[in-house]
C-alpha cells in the first residue's frame, strides 16, 4: 500500500483494511500507532488548555480580583459547557477534512485563550465578561476530544477498539492532572519576565505569576501541531459527508449510551473541574492546588485500564459493575463532609479518589461498548438490506466514528453541571449536599439501565 495517492498526497492512505490481519501485522499497525501517539500529545494539551481555570480560578483573587465564589465556580464551569456544544459539529469534521488536517487546525487554534487569559490575569481591571469569553474559548480545546476519538476509530481493528480508544482517551485526559501538577509551580517562577509578566507579592513573601499557568501551553502547542502536520494521515475510506453521518442520531442506543457515558466521562471531567474549588470550601486550611492533580491522573490511567479490560472481560460487565462502585464512593461522601459527617480532609479525599478511578474506568468502558455496539448494529442493517461486506464494514467505521463523537459530546456537560451544582447548592444551603444527592440518584439509575438493556445477551445488540 502506498502512502501516495493519484494528486501527490503523500499522507492519504488508500486502500486501509484494518481487519485485514496480514495488512495489519505488516503496514498497519505501525502506521495506526504513529497516528495515535501523535494524536495522544495534541489531545493531552487539549486537556490542559480545556481545564486551565480549574487551576487559574481558584488564584484570580490573589492577584487583584474580588469574584465570589459562585462566579468562580462559574469560570471553572464554562469551558465544559462550550466544549459540549462544540462537540457536536467536531464529530463530523474528521470525514469532512480529513483526520490530520482537523487535527493541525483544531491544536493551533488553542493558542489564542492561552495568549489572551495570560494577558487578561495580569490586568486587575480585566472584566468578569472577558473572563467568561476566554472560559468559552478554552472550551474549543474540550471539543478536540471528539474529533479526536473518532479519527483513531478509523486507525484500529475492532478487536482492538478499546485498547485504542482507551489510550487516546485516557492518556488524553491525563492532560488535566498535567496542568493541575504544573501549573502551582510554574506560578511562582520568573519565567516570562522578558514578555513584561510581574510577580504580585503574596502574604507568604513569594511573589505570583498567573499568567505562567496559560502561557506555558503555548509553545507545546505550536510543536504539537507541526508534529501532526509532518507525522499524521488521513484514511481515504473515512471520508463522508454530514449528511452520511446524521442517521446515526436516530439510533434509540445513541441516546442510551450517551447518558452513561454522561456519567462515566462527565464525572471525571465535572470532578475534574470542581474538585479544588470544591475542597477549598470545604477544607480552607488545606492547601488543595498541590493534591488536586491526583485525581485526573488516576482517572485518566484508569481510563486507559478500563479499555483494556473491556476489551477481554467485555464493556458492559466492567461498566455494570464500574457504576455499583460510584453510587458506593457517592454514599460515602456524605459521611466525610463538615456538617453532615466527620468533616474529615482524608477520608473526603480517599473517598473522591474512588470516585476519580471509577470515573475515568467507566469513561474507558463505555467507549468501548460505544465501539462494539455501534459497529455491530450498523453491519447488521447494512446486510439486511443486501449491502457487501466492504459497503457494511465502510459505513460501521463511519457511524461509529460519528457516535463516538456525539455521544462525547453529551458526556462533556457533566463538566458544566458538576461544578454549577456544586456552587449552586453552596449559594443556596451553604453545603454541597444537595448537589451530591442528584449525583447518587444518577448513578443507581445507570446501574439498572446498564442491566435491564446491555446486562442480558438477548439485549446487547
Amino acid at each position: 500500500m502506498s502512502q501516495q495517492n493519484e494528486k501527490g498526497n503523500h499522507y492519504l492512505l488508500n486502500n486501509w483494511k484494518p481487519e485485514n490481519p496480514a495488512f495489519w501485522e505488516n503496514k498497519g499497525k505501525h502506521i495506526a500507532r504513529r497516528n495515535l501517539w501523535i494524536s495522544v500529545a495534541c489531545l493531552l494539551l487539549a486537556f490542559c488548555v480545556w481545564m486551565l481555570f480549574s487551576a487559574v480560578a481558584v488564584n484570580l483573587n490573589k492577584v487583584g480580583f474580588h469574584f465570589t465564589t459562585d462566579q468562580l465556580f462559574l469560570l471553572t464551569a464554562l469551558p465544559s459547557l462550550s466544549g459540549a456544544i462544540l462537540r457536536v459539529p467536531y464529530s463530523f469534521m474528521v470525514p469532512i477534512f480529513g483526520g490530520r488536517l482537523w487535527t493541525v487546525l483544531s491544536t493551533v487554534i488553542l493558542i489564542v485563550p492561552c495568549v489572551w487569559l495570560g494577558i487578561a490575569v495580569q490586568n486587575p481591571a480585566t472584566s468578569f465578561t472577558t473572563f467568561i469569553i476566554i472560559a468559552l474559548l478554552c472550551g474549543f480545546a474540550g471539543a478536540n476530544f471528539a474529533s479526536s476519538m473518532g479519527n483513531i476509530s478509523f486507525f484500529f481493528p475492532k478487536s482492538r477498539q478499546g485498547s485504542a480508544l482507551g489510550i487516546n482517551g485516557g492518556l488524553g485526559n491525563l492532560g488535566v492532572s498535567v496542568m493541575q501538577m504544573a501549573a502551582p509551580v510554574v506560578i511562582f517562577l520568573p519565567m516570562f519576565t522578558f514578555l513584561g509578566v510581574h510577580g504580585v507579592p503574596q502574604e507568604d513573601g513569594s511573589a505570583l505569576y498567573l499568567a505562567n499557568a496559560a502561557w506555558i501551553w503555548a509553545p507545546l502547542l505550536l510543536l504539537a501541531t507541526l508534529a501532526a502536520f509532518f507525522g499524521m494521515n488521513d484514511i481515504a475510506s473515512s471520508k463522508a459527508s454530514i449528511a452520511e453521518q446524521l442517521p446515526v442520531l436516530k439510533r434509540f442506543h445513541l441516546w442510551l449510551l450517551s447518558l452513561l457515558y454522561l456519567a462515566t466521562f462527565g464525572s471525571f471531567i465535572g470532578f475534574s473541574a470542581g474538585f479544588a474549588m470544591l475542597s477549598k470550601t470545604q477544607f480552607p486550611d488545606v492547601n488543595i492546588l498541590h493534591l488536586a492533580f491526583f485525581g485526573p491522573l488516576i482517572g485518566a490511567l484508569a481510563r486507559s485500564a478500563g479499555g483494556a479490560i473491556s476489551d477481554r472481560l467485555g464493556g458492559i460487565r466492567v461498566t455494570l459493575l464500574n457504576f455499583v462502585f460510584m453510587a458506593l464512593f457517592t454514599a460515602l461522601l456524605f459521611l466525610t463532609l463538615p456538617g453532615s459527617g466527620a468533616g474529615s480532609f482524608i477520608a473526603f479525599y480517599i473517598v473522591f479518589m474512588g470516585l476519580f478511578l471509577t470515573a475515568g474506568l467507566g469513561s474507558g468502558s463505555t467507549f468501548q461498548m460505544i465501539a462494539v455496539i455501534f459497529r455491530q448494529i450498523t453491519l447488521e442493517r447494512v446486510k439486511l438490506r443486501g449491502g457487501s461486506d466492504e459497503e457494511a464494514q465502510r459505513e460501521a467505521v463511519t457511524d461509529t466514528a460519528a457516535a463516538l463523537g456525539f455521544i462525547s459530546a453529551i458526556g462533556a456537560v457533566g463538566g458544566f453541571f458538576i461544578p454549577k451544582a456544586f456552587g449552586t447548592s453552596l449559594a443556596m444551603t451553604g453545603s454541597p449536599v444537595g448537589a451530591m444527592k442528584v449525583f447518587l440518584v444518577f448513578y443507581i439509575a445507570c446501574v439498572f439501565i446498564t442491566w435491564l438493556v446491555y446486562g442480558r445477551k438477548s439485549q446487547q445488540k
